[in-house]
């Protein structure tokens, strides 16, 4: 942490070092020389990359704590008080063991009948609770979204979420004049599941080395495939086999500003949409973009000649844009032609369903020819946008 805490210090002077020089080399048309520009775009790319090693030590931190926690409780009573009941299902100890043999090919009568609770539709073994509670935090690490969105669990079927499509109002009316109707408008998002695969491959020799942790492997390598994927489709997957992302055009965020320009972005096209977003939505907002339009965000000024990014020196908190985060993913569309660059507005409209528990099945002859054994990992999830207005968007001008 205080390694974290040093790295956050040394990137906010790197920072103001780099705003110094901008401002010191500018000409009178506000423009830098050529090699003043490289030297800039150098120290912005330290500022950059400081960044990232931040981001990877926090993610660290958080898997390093999670997997470092004990399978199981200390003794804290007497023998002769009355023990807490063994969990049942996924949750139980019994459970627990049985689907790490199997991962492992420790196949045993026992074995078989304990994951009989476990057995889902597709041939696999859905994942211990416990597990499963270090799998979702590891998502949840490789992918922003996650973080920011509202998580729902669901077991089966489509989840059906009413959504207030349009408002009543009041009415002024004379004395003992009629009320006129005014009724709230009701619409309906659905949310399903859409199936998410990868599989991983372990050498025989690995796999039955006492020292390699399964468990630890699994979860990370999990983790950064799944997670990229489902990140990518939050942002811009298209609905068609996969979630519906912000930046679609159907079903997506609604657009907030369309930029002068194809390439440039100007102050006061960020506080139009920072100003798009209806007021109630703006106490929970993140601005969301993409590293490269993060470049061009840090060179904008306000009108008192302040830098509108503003880089975190506090552990755990994220750097700010008009005194709100700003969060970066490399799937949000870079500047270009009528591309949307730049979301903001409350994510946690933005639900994201998981269908039951993630499944692994061992696989013993797929790639036995080559000394190697399967694991295949699946799971269902889908996403949507259930109020479009709170979340705004800025498009590039086409």
């Amino acid at each position: 942490m205080d390694n974290i805490l040093a790295l956050r210090e040394k990137r906010a002077k790197l920072w103001d070092s780099t705003k110094a020089f901008l401002d010191s080399r500018r000409s009178e048309t506000g423009l830098l020389s050529a090699e003043d520009t490289a030297t800039y775009e150098k120290m912005e790319m330290d500022v950059l990359n400081l960044g990232k090693e931040i981001e990877r030590l926090e993610r660290q931190a958080v898997m390093d704590l999670e997997l470092a926690r004990p399978t199981s409780a200390a003794i804290t009573h007497r023998p002769s008080q009355q023990q807490e009941a063994e969990k049942a299902g996924r949750a139980s100890s019994e459970y627990k063991a049985a689907f790490w043999r199997a991962m492992k090919n420790k196949n045993s009568f026992e074995v078989q009948n304990a994951l009989q609770v476990g057995t889902d539709s597709e041939g696999g073994y859905l994942v211990p609770d416990e597990f499963e509670r270090t799998l979702i935090q590891a998502l949840e690490a490789e992918n922003i979204f996650r973080s920011m969105a509202k998580v729902i669990t669901t077991s089966s079927g489509d989840k059906k979420i009413p959504v207030v499509a349009s408002k009543g109002t009041a009415s002024w009316v004379d004395e003992e004049g009629a009320i006129p109707d005014s009724d709230d408008g009701f619409g309906q998002v659905i949310i399903g599941a859409y199936k998410l695969a990868t599989m991983i491959k372990v050498s025989e020799e690995l796999l039955n080395d006492s020292v390699f942790n399964l468990e630890q492997y699994i979860a990370k390598e999990f983790a950064r495939r799944i997670g990229a994927k489902e990140e990518e489709a939050f942002f811009v997957g298209n609905g068609t086999g996969k979630p519906t992302g912000i930046f679609n055009a159907t079903g997506g965020a609604s657009l907030g500003v369309t930029a002068a320009s194809t390439t440039v972005l100007t102050l006061d096209e960020i506080l139009d949409l920072y100003h798009s977003l209806k007021s109630p939505y703006r106490s929970n907002a993140v601005f969301v973009t993409n590293d490269s339009t993060i470049k061009v965000i840090r060179k904008l000024k306000d009108g008192n000649g302040q830098y509108l990014w503003q880089p975190s020196v506090t552990a755990g908190q994220p750097d700010t844009l008009l005194n709100r985060p700003v969060k970066t993913s490399a799937y949000v569309p870079t500047i270009e032609a009528a591309a949307k660059t730049i979301a903001f507005g409350d994510f946690s409209y933005y639900w994201l369903a998981d269908r039951q528990g993630r499944s692994f099945q061992r696989l013993n002859e797929l790639y036995a020819a080559t000394g190697q054994v399967g694991f295949k990992a699946t799971q269902r999830v889908d996403g949507k946008l259930i109020l479009a207005e709170a979340i705004k968007v800025l498009q590039m001008k086409a």
